[in-house]
């Protein structure tokens, strides 16, 4: 899918594309394609001259060359993106900018929540793009505001498993349910830190090119101390999933020794009711169950009370609390 982009009055207003003519006829500040076909991609070379990288390319290429200028003079750049999905994990998608004929060429495989954020923000807000530059700017600072909507996302769910953790009974069910749950951020808070990570080299990378003005620069430069504050909530918030891991197995063992010493309460009560038995099972004469008519109820009464002994001395101690 191809979706065009023209100025108008420092707004992005959308045109729609539904052949090779509406193409030649838009004067775009930004074309963003969505998994494009190869007509798609044959429109964009022999209309404006620009080659675009297959889903291959942008995902295999290597990490030093992720920000170059090719022979023809266009600008290529490589940026990873945060995309949460409902039905599964977060993961980080590699969108392709190629800024060439003064517009903004972007490729990626999934519609990205930040690049529809940037589309209805730049309608409602007019004046604060007035080139491709400024919508490359504004689809990184946009980004960085969804990585901190993500983290905050973060630090609710770990609230509730904070609470999960620290109810009175806590069983290992509620303990198999809090480390799923704190894996699941974990994760996020990990691909969150490398999107932000490679965020702040592409900004960088603009900074050090010297193609932004007083104000884009002075913008990139926004950009990077949001970055930069976002760092250290990652970090807490990694500390925290930490302590949260390690409440959690630290509660599975301790349900693992109350089961553990059940059956070391058992096996010593029961030690003596069975020495008992072994001894009167003998059969000497010297044992009163020969001569004796009482001689086994009298065995059996000492047995139990042999094992009743040890659980009252351990219910005394508080041991089978």
């Amino acid at each position: 899918m191809i979706n065009v982009f023209v100025l108008q009055n420092g707004r992005l207003s959308q045109v729609n594309i539904n052949s090779r003519d509406d193409l030649v006829q838009a004067v775009p500040v930004w074309v963003d394609l969505t998994d494009p076909n190869d007509e798609e991609r044959n429109w964009v070379r022999s209309i404006y001259g620009v080659t675009l990288p297959g889903e291959d390319e942008v995902k295999d290429i290597e990490a030093s060359a992720r920000y170059y200028e090719a022979e023809n003079g266009d600008l290529h750049l490589r940026t990873d993106f945060l995309l949460e999905e409902d039905d599964g994990p977060a993961r980080v998608v590699t969108v392709a900018f190629i800024l060439a004929r003064d517009m903004l060429f972007s490729v990626h495989t999934d519609d990205l929540p930040v690049f529809r954020l940037v589309r209805m923000r730049a309608r409602s807000r007019p004046g604060s793009i007035a080139d491709y530059k400024d919508v490359l700017l504004d689809l990184y600072a946009t980004d960085a505001e969804y990585s901190a909507d993500a983290l905050e996302g973060i630090y609710q769910s770990l609230e509730e498993v904070s609470r999960s953790v620290l109810q009175k009974d806590f069983t290992d069910q509620d303990a198999a349910a809090s480390l799923n749950a704190i894996a699941q951020e974990e994760d996020l808070n990990g691909r969150i830190r490398r999107n932000m990570m490679d965020t702040r080299r592409a900004v960088s990378f603009l900074m050090r090119g010297r193609l932004l003005n007083a104000d884009q620069f002075e913008e990139a430069r926004q950009i990077l101390r949001d970055i930069e504050s976002l760092d250290g909530h990652t970090a807490f918030l990694f500390d925290k999933i930490n302590f949260l891991m390690d409440a959690t197995v630290g509660f599975i063992n301790i349900n693992q020794n109350k089961i553990i010493k059940i059956f070391s309460v058992a096996s010593v009560a029961f030690l003596p009711p069975t020495l008992i038995a072994s001894i009167y099972g003998m059969n000497f004469k010297i044992l009163p169950e020969l001569n004796w008519d009482f001689g086994y109820p009298f065995a059996i009464v000492l047995m139990v009370a042999s094992a009743i002994t040890p659980f009252w001395y351990f219910r005394k101690r508080g041991w089978l609390k």
